[in-house]
Order: C-alpha cells, then structure tokens, then sequence
C-alpha cells in the first residue's frame, strides 16, 4: 500500500471516529421532556369492570414538563389528549364503542410546569397520551410535543371467567355429541347418523337465522334515533346545585353539552368573573370532579387553575350510558388577597348507551358457536371410540 493510500486511510477513519463521537454526545444531551407519573403504579393498573364488588377509583396521572436541566418548565399551558387502544372487532374489550376514540381533551395553565388529573380508564390496551407545552409569555421556551405511551392489562377475572364459560360450553358439545352418537348406528365414513345430521343441520340453521334476525334489528334500531328505545338512555335527575351561581362577589358557572353519547366527546367550560365588574377572575382553584351517578364512581377529576380569562375548558368521553354529574367547586388560592368560603355548582347529564357493533357480535357468536360445535364433534368422536363392536356388527351387516 501506498504512502498516500495509508494516509487517506487513516483520515478517513479518524473522520469516521469524530462523527460518530459527536453524534453520540449529542444524542446524549438531556432534551426538554414530559415525564408521566401514575399511581398506582403502571403494572398495578387494570382497566374498569363493571360487574366489580369494590369500589373502584380513577388513575391518577402527572404530567411534569422539564427542560434540559431536568427543572420544571414554569409559566407554561399544557394541553393533554388521551386515546385509547385501536379498534380490534377479532378480541374486542368490555366497551368496543371507546376503541380508538379520544378519552379526554383538555387544557390548562401550568405554572409550576405539572398538570395533575384523575381518569377512569376503561378498556384494556395501549393508551396514547398527545401532550403539547407551550409558554404562556411568547417565546419563553421553546414548545414541547410528546406523545406517551400507558399500557393496561386485563384483570385475571375476565380471562378466568372466559375459561369457565369456553369449559361449559365445550363439556355441554361433549355431552350434546356423546348422546346423539349412541342412538343409532353411523354409517362407515360418516360421523353421525343420517337423520341426526339432518336434525344437526337444521338446529343450526334455525338457530342462526335467529342469532342473525336480533343483531340486525338491534343494528338497524340504531339507525333511527327518532325512535322509541333506539337508544337505551336514562333521564339524568335534576342537580343538587345551580349551573350559575354569585356568591361573596363571584360568579361561578357551568356550561357544556346537555347530553352525550357513548363513544363521543361533551364539551364543558367554567367560567370564573366578578359579579360587579364583569370581570375575569384566573387568581382562584377549581375542582373538577365528573360522578356516575348509578354506583356513584368517579370517571374524571382535575384541580387547577382558570386561564387569564376566568375560563377552564375540556372535553370528555362518558364510556358507561348512565347518568353523570359535572360538578366545579371554586375555592381561593392560599396567597390570594381576596379569600372567601368555597362554593359549586353542578350539572347532571344524560349519556346515551350505544349497542356494540354488528360484526362484533357475530365475531363473538362465532367464536362460541365454534367452541360448542368443537366440543360435539369431540362427543361424536369418543362415542365411536367407545362402541367398535357394535360398528363393526353393523358394517358386516350392510
């Protein structure tokens, strides 16, 4: 080899080495992020079941933005977006309705960089959570968008329940198959007897044009909403509070959608203003706290603060179709110079209960059906098993 040959050689690796050193310390510099703190902890998570004896209570989320220095981003608004897992109709969850919709959508000021918020979640699976930071005062920081990732698990029950149901129905196929097969004689080749597939077939049909005959009229029941029982919804009883409400010189008042859907987002604001004045009011704390009014669980809960135009805005999904009440309690901050008694106001709401679609419930029947029929073909089977003497009478007969 060439000097010159060796030389460039050596450059060339030596250009090779800087590269990729600088490219490994840049991607070692700590970045402006969001970090998500949970309690309980993510693997103690599992995703709502209605058929719970316990009481069961919201996850509780923290978001804390920080910059490269791993200190909190302050004077920041923080929009939060929750998406639940995709829509899969093969192994659907307890509410297929809230596959692949947005759970919550809201925004709120951060002053000390944190964002703190209760949420019932209620289907397993991978949630996304869309997070964007940006600075109240322009250009203090540079805006942060991060999407997070919150991984829940089945519940043991739902899969020991599943067990216990695929076993009856499987030992009631066995049973089913054990005693068609010992009736009559099955002809060599055939699995059961003429007349009892016969018989077989059309129980199956019948019962299938039923199984079908349902489902399609819940599906196109659905379709009218003008007509009685289209939608299972139950009237929301009145409030305990007001919507509005002026006390100690404040204003204090709820407004949002006045009915939801299973499925879809309800918008809500408060709005926080001097009585005389008309003016905004952002130096208070508002608790926010959306109630199941059937068993009385909490699906939703924030504590924070007004914009600097008195208003708290969000958006929300109610997965369950029975009544809820939204209710907002303004209390002052501790370094506030006007204090006063804290006081709410409230709103029920009603929430239309959506039937799971139709291809998941013939996914589901099918599954069943299969289950059943594989627990008949295995009766049939060991009943055979079971008699080769008198079969082979019967085939040296014929």
């Amino acid at each position: 080899m060439s000097k010159f040959k060796r030389n460039a050689l050596i450059s060339a690796i030596c250009l090779m080495g800087v590269v990729f050193w600088s490219w490994t310390g840049v991607s070692q510099i700590p970045q402006p992020a969001v970090h998500l703190t949970t309690h309980p902890a993510l693997s103690q998570i599992k995703p709502f079941e209605a058929e719970a004896t316990r009481p069961q209570s919201p996850v509780q989320l923290m978001l804390q933005a920080k910059d490269a220095a791993s200190q909190p981003l302050e004077n920041a608004k923080m929009r939060l977006q929750i998406l639940t897992r995709p829509k899969n109709p093969w192994f659907t969850t307890d509410f297929p309705i809230t596959e692949g919709t947005t759970l919550l959508d809201m925004e709120a000021p951060a002053p000390k960089g944190e964002l703190q918020l209760q949420q019932m979640l209620p289907i397993r699976g991978t949630y996304k959570l869309l997070v964007n930071v940006t600075p109240i005062t322009a250009n203090a920081f540079t805006p942060i968008q991060q999407t997070l990732t919150l991984s829940v698990a089945e519940s043991w029950v739902k899969y020991r329940n599943f067990g216990v149901l695929a076993a009856i129905l499987l030992a009631a196929g066995l049973g089913g198959g054990w005693v068609i097969g010992s009736r009559q004689p099955t002809q060599p080749g055939k699995i059961a007897p003429q007349r009892v597939r016969m018989l077989l077939s059309g129980l199956i049909g019948v019962a299938i044009a039923a199984l079908l005959f349902v489902n399609v009229s819940a599906e196109l029941a659905q379709s009218h909403h003008s007509m009685a029982m289209s939608h299972p919804t139950e009237a929301a009883p009145p409030a305990d509070k007001p919507a509005k409400l002026q006390s100690q010189g404040l204003e204090l008042q709820l407004s949002g959608d006045p009915s939801a859907t299973v499925g879809q987002l309800a918008q809500f604001q408060v709005n926080v203003t001097e009585t005389q004045t008309r003016q905004p009011v952002s130096n208070v704390r508002l608790k926010v706290t959306a109630t199941q009014l059937e068993n009385n669980w909490v699906t939703f809960a924030y504590e924070g603060i007004p914009d600097r135009t008195g208003k708290l805005a969000w958006q929300q999904q109610f997965f369950d179709g029975a009544p809820h009440k939204i209710e907002v309690e303004v209390a002052p901050q501790a370094n506030a110079t006007q204090q006063f008694q804290p006081f709410q106001v409230a709103q029920t709401i009603p929430v239309e209960g959506v039937a799971p679609p139709l291809p998941v419930r013939l996914i589901s029947l099918t599954y069943f059906t299969g289950i059943v029929g594989v627990g008949l073909l295995l009766g049939l089977r060991f009943r055979q098993l079971n008699q080769p003497e008198s079969y082979a009478n019967v085939n040296n007969k014929e």
